[in-house]
């Protein structure tokens, strides 16, 4: 199939990547722009998982506020080199990170930073409803097993979906701006102000 210069435009706008990768995606899935999408992701993934051990010293501090001033979100984007922390692709990407803290309000960035108590609170908490709900304990424990998943999805930052786009994990959207950049990306620090608690 011919690939045209309007379907590597069109791939390029909906991807973000480089013409000459977005031309070889599209020869490799013969003109289907969707199988050409996911060679990119997959393409982000295997520059994100190369590029994984490497320092983060460079980055951004973005802010959200919101509610008339009620609730504010402060987030810190680390990357590799000042020149991508200048690009307004880097930039736009942390104030939307912020403004995903502001209105979802993780407990953590990852899974592995979240306090054992608060896992261990909402354990107990299953484990009771389970028990009183009269269900036997071979059962007990499963279904405590996929309510603790579904808790730990939904305050861990990198496990959450994309409030703008729910179709996609911050770790999916991180792992995608990687390959983009061509640099590893990092989320440092996030912080969460209410007013009133």
């Amino acid at each position: 199939m011919k690939i045209t210069s309007q379907m590597v435009k069109d791939l390029r706008d909906k991807t973000g990547a480089g013409m000459m990768d977005c031309k070889k995606a599209l020869s490799e899935a013969e003109g289907d722009i969707e199988k050409a999408v996911d060679l990119l992701r997959q393409k982000g993934l295997a520059v994100a998982a190369k590029r994984a051990g490497r320092a983060t010293s460079e980055g951004t501090i973005e802010t959200y506020i919101h509610a008339g001033g009620k609730i504010a979100a402060m987030v810190e984007l680390s990357c590799e080199s000042d020149f991508v922390a200048k690009t307004d692709g880097f930039k736009e990407f942390a104030r939307d990170l912020a403004l995903h803290v502001a209105a979802v309000n993780p407990v953590a960035i990852s899974r592995d930073e979240i306090p054992e108590e608060v896992l261990a609170r909402e354990k107990d908490i299953y484990v009771q409803q389970a028990l009183d709900s009269g269900k036997p304990e071979n059962i007990v424990e499963k279904m405590v097993g996929g309510k603790m998943e579904k808790f730990i999805k939904e305050i861990s930052l990198l496990d959450q979906q994309f409030v703008k786009n729910p179709d996609f994990t911050i770790q999916e959207l991180i792992t995608d701006l990687i390959g983009k950049m061509g640099e590893v990306i990092s989320i440092k620090r996030i912080a969460r102000f209410q007013v009133g608690t």
